[in-house]
């Protein structure tokens, strides 16, 4: 086999791992990733003790569960305790996040 075809596959095999790991940390880590918004309804929240907290630290994670108004999948954010008391299920409003981080949630009057 002509070893240039070999450096050929090498050189491609390289370049693929390089754009899978960058395609990765983007889109499930949320590594510079676009911020974007989104319509949606909440569907849960929750709260969820946390065991290791230290003095002075929350010794809670607040979780908000919801799912685009146009279809889609279901997708769970850690929010901050404020939203965590000011949303209920059933509310309405524009999600932004960037990744799996969220920003800011709008909430809709109806």
């Amino acid at each position: 086999m002509p070893i240039g075809i070999v450096l050929a596959l090498i050189t491609l095999l390289i370049i693929s791992v390089l754009y899978f790991f960058y395609s990765y940390r983007r889109h499930t880590l949320g590594d510079n990733a676009p911020e974007q918004q989104i319509d949606v309804k909440v569907l849960d929240k929750q709260s969820i003790p946390l065991s290791n907290s230290q003095p002075g630290e929350d010794n809670e994670e607040y979780w908000l569960y919801v799912q685009p108004c146009a279809g889609g999948p279901k997708r769970e954010f850690r929010i901050g305790i404020h939203y965590y008391h000011a949303l209920n299920p059933g509310d309405h409003g524009t999600l932004t996040y960037r990744g799996l981080s969220f920003i800011h949630f709008a909430l809709k009057r109806s």
